[in-house]
């Protein structure tokens, strides 16, 4: 890899890491700036390294063939998470401390701009955009696919601290002590370097950064807006 990749890639991993404390210990009120102004660096990372939007899935013919995967993909989670929540067995996955008591406006605040622009803006331009984009042109796919979803697993070491109390069917699979918590983090890191390789193929399979954007949002806003409706039933 060219010295200026090799910069770019460890320029972005230092970013990435520096916001990653920055959202989640010592700014965590400022999370959707601080991941726009992480968003605006890592794309000036992506062109000093001499690399073009359509390179990172975001070029316009890009943004196009990414229109055609995005509404079946919503429209797939929406049915999926329609279903589990109807389902005894498994609508107790929906009971998140995380999401508790909200309100209409922490719904909307949630659902229309944190999770959009606070998360999935960023890491799908972080881990299928640029990283994706800086390791693929000098060594491929493979390694591309590899890299960018080994680190989207660690990216979720800290968010992933609470994750056994968060939810009660989580409290009984793994415990709230510190052995559970810690079976915990690692589940949760080994799920999120699965769902980044499923994200990384999706973005190599429809030449868009929108397609796993799309799914990303999906996931994560339709899963609070069900877990919402689920909680505000009971």
């Amino acid at each position: 890899m060219p010295v200026a990749s090799h910069a770019a890639v460890v320029a972005t991993v230092a970013v990435l890491a520096l916001a990653n404390v920055l959202n989640n210990h010592l700014l965590p009120a400022a999370y959707v700036l601080t991941s726009l102004v992480t968003t605006g660096a890592l794309l000036v990372l992506l062109r000093s390294a001499g690399l073009g939007w359509e390179q990172a899935g975001l070029g316009r013919a890009a943004v196009r063939r990414g229109l055609a995967w995005a509404l079946p993909l919503i429209v797939a989670v929406a049915v999926c998470y329609l279903v589990c929540a109807l389902l005894p067995a498994t609508r107790d996955l929906f009971l998140d401390r995380r999401v508790g008591d909200a309100g209409p406006g922490r719904l909307a605040f949630e659902v229309l701009v944190r999770i959009p622009v606070g998360t999935v803006l960023l890491e799908e331009v972080a881990f299928r955009g640029v990283l994706y984009a800086l390791v693929r042109s000098e060594h491929g796919t493979a390694w591309a696919t590899a890299v960018s979803s080994a680190l989207f697993g660690l990216w979720h070491l800290l968010p992933a601290a609470g994750l056994s109390t968060a939810n009660p069917l989580f409290t009984r699979t793994f415990g709230a002590g510190s052995p559970g918590k810690l079976a915990a983090v690692a589940a949760a890191v080994a799920a999120t370097t699965l769902a980044g390789t499923v994200l990384c193929e999706l973005r190599r399979r429809s030449g868009s950064l929108l397609a796993p954007a799309a799914l990303h949002w999906a996931a994560n806003g339709l899963g609070f807006v069900t877990a919402y409706l689920v909680i505000g039933l009971r």
